[in-house]
């Protein structure tokens, strides 16, 4: 794939074997890794250590006139051997300006400098002492410096735009990061979506942690990608010992990562730039221009038309935490959000009941572990929960046991109330043929369900939980005013294969070894609405995801389309990146463009969802995360779905 044509940079990090003093010798080898990083890699940008091309410990040979000329002509040397390169790469060199010497990058590209980067923060403390030979930029005086023959931007406050994409670079030194305000930041409101940090931080125990998490946050504050090479191991020297620390982070997730490499290497990733800009634009507190400095902006070209393989493959399952230990902790914040939010709503409506329809499915079978939860939190005993189970015509023995051992195991009020006598009679009424399993026969039976549960709620007083997930509001698979209704939804915010996750973690957690094994049984059941017959063996005829597709597939469209933006060619590419080998090309597009007819077409059934809980960055509540008119066309987004797949075909056939 072209990268760039789906929003996507890529950055590396580049750590070179510096020898110090040598800038001949350095200019070569950072030459070398620029070309490579280029051409065998295919980065667009590239990020060098502080001082790489004389080396930071120096100490006072900076005040050597031959070693600030060497470092001149080193820095001309890496643009003839690279002027034939579209990549932009940011190098570290000490240079005299306005009677001073400052710590630089010089941002080149295509054998010119496009501007000089001087280091703000100047430590001068413990091991370092940087104010005994540089200067810092508070200081300069001029908006230019003269560099090789020619006059360059010279400032703190530069950006460097590529004038065909939303990439735009800012960059700062080692010791501005690590500051109260970074200057990234300050970058970062003015434009600059991917940072770099030439840095030389030299190692101390638990350091590279502190790093790491500065570096981290920093993307994620900034809501930016964040590239930071530190000096390698031929600086160590004297006291001190550097490891060649570098980092990629985006956002605050890390994606690439090395250190303590004994010759040069370099790592590199891949930054999705539009989905940063995506973030910026939704999360409008971002930008504030308050006492911020006047910033300069430095244009350059760059055609990204290389083909491409993702340096990362995408996460199939977005809303599931990777790791066990962190999806137990995500499953048990997440649980206890679901039963607060009941919780209190039974306490400031005074209401101490509830009432919910149990079927033996996972949505249920989650509303009711979340709804003992809240009784056990409000100190209610757990026979005010009212556990309804209404068999219908398509309720199996499987499912019905189930709902039977949920309920009795956890000690809530055990009804039962068949439902088929009552839907014969509604289709008599309405001369309706009971042997037409069409959607009247479906929704009849739905509906009926909902009306017993309002009906006891009012007998005793009680709150309808609902039990609805956010996957099935996102489709639309819900019969309006009948599952698609209640007093209070506690999985509305919760994705369909996340619920399986929490049911999963409870089971896991449990000392109810009958409740455990219900629980199994529950996870290995077929996802169904059980509203039509059984098959003649009595087991499920009817599967949700033989009609409306894959739930995984489902959560994935949701979630880059709610929680990026991404338009459909850039979701339909990373989905069939995402479940190579699971799923072919053309099952993703199918039902993809199932997800984009269901997902506009089912807006009025959100339009008018009852309160619930929202646990995560992906909520359709009205009243909040997701305002759409109910009668939006799809139309934009199947046209371009299918001009994307008829490209990718050309692109297969080529």
């Amino acid at each position: 794939m072209i990268l760039s044509e789906y929003g996507f940079v890529r950055a590396a990090a580049a750590v070179p074997r510096v020898y110090v003093g040598e800038t001949g010798r350095n200019a070569e080898e950072i030459a070398g890794m620029i070309r490579a990083a280029a051409e065998e890699h295919g980065a667009r940008v590239v990020v060098f250590p502080e001082l790489s091309i004389t080396g930071y410990t120096c100490a006072d040979l900076f005040n050597q006139k031959a070693l600030l000329v060497s470092a001149l002509d080193a820095l001309g040397r890496i643009l003839d051997k690279t002027g034939d390169l579209d990549i932009l790469a940011a190098v570290g060199l000490p240079l005299e300006a306005d009677n001073q010497l400052f710590n630089c990058a010089a941002v080149i590209h295509k054998g010119r400098v496009l501007g000089v980067v001087p280091k703000t923060y100047i430590p001068n403390y413990n091991e370092f002492y940087e104010k005994r030979w540089f200067a810092s930029s508070a200081s300069r005086m001029s908006d230019t410096v003269r560099i090789l023959g020619s006059d360059a931007p010279f400032g703190e406050s530069l950006l460097f735009r590529d004038a065909e994409s939303q990439l735009c670079v800012g960059v700062e030194l080692c010791e501005d990061l690590w500051m109260p305000v970074p200057q990234s930041s300050l970058h970062a409101v003015n434009g600059a979506n991917l940072l770099l940090n030439l840095s030389a931080s030299d190692e101390t125990v638990t350091k590279s942690d502190y790093r790491r998490e500065l570096v981290k946050q920093q993307s994620g504050r900034c809501y930016a990608g964040y590239v930071f090479a530190s000096a390698g191991q031929g600086e160590s020297t004297t006291d001190v010992v550097f490891s060649g620390h570098a980092i990629i982070a985006v956002n605050d997730s890390v994606q690439a990562e090395m250190s303590y490499s004994r010759d040069s290497a370099l790592i590199y990733g891949d930054v999705d730039i539009e989905k940063l800009m995506n973030d910026r634009r939704k999360f409008n507190t971002f930008m504030g221009r308050a006492g911020l400095p006047t910033y300069r902006t430095v244009e350059f070209t760059m055609k990204d038309d290389r083909e491409l393989s993702l340096s990362f493959k995408p996460n199939p399952r977005p809303f599931i935490p990777e790791g066990k230990g962190e999806k137990a902790s995500r499953c048990r914040e997440i649980f206890k959000l679901q039963a607060t939010g009941l919780a209190e709503r039974m306490r400031k409506t005074g209401i101490k009941k509830a009432v919910i329809a149990i079927s033996g499915g996972l949505d249920s079978t989650l509303a009711l572990l979340v709804t003992a939860e809240a009784m056990k939190a409000e100190g209610l005993p757990l026979e005010n929960i009212t556990a309804v189970t209404m068999p219908g015509m398509g309720t199996t023995d499987r499912t019905y046991n189930n709902a039977m051992t949920l309920m009795r195991e956890l000690g809530a009020t055990v009804r039962e109330i068949p439902i088929k006598n009552a839907v014969l009679q509604h289709f008599r009424d309405i001369e309706h043929d009971a042997s037409v399993c069409d959607v009247t026969y479906e929704n009849a039976q739905a509906r009926e369900r909902y009306q017993i549960l309002f009906d006891i709620a009012n007998q005793i007083g009680g709150l309808v939980v609902g039990t609805g997930d956010l996957s099935e509001l996102a489709l639309g698979w819900c019969t309006y005013n009948g599952d698609h209704m209640s007093n209070y939804g506690v999985n509305s915010g919760v994705p369909k294969t996340l619920v399986r996750h929490l049911v999963s973690w409870y089971m896991e957690t449990t000392e109810n070894l009958r409740l455990a094994a219900a629980l199994r049984d529950v996870l290995d059941t077929p996802i169904s609405p059980e509203l039509l017959p059984a098959d003649s063996a009595g087991n499920i005829a009817q599967r949700t995801e033989d009609l409306v597709g894959p739930y995984e597939l489902h959560d994935f469209f949701l979630y880059n389309m709610l929680r990026n933006g991404f338009s459909p060619a850039k979701i339909l590419r990373l989905a069939v990146l995402a479940f190579e080998g699971a799923y072919e090309p053309k099952v993703i597009r199918k039902w993809l463009e199932v997800f984009y007819r269901r997902f506009f077409s089912q807006q009025f059934k959100r339009s008018c969802l009852p309160d619930g809980v929202k646990v995560g960055s992906v909520c359709l509540s009205p009243r909040g995360d997701w305002r759409m008119p109910s009668d939006a066309s799809s139309r934009p987004y199947l046209i371009e779905l299918e001009e994307s797949w008829q490209k990718m075909e050309r692109e297969v056939l080529e």
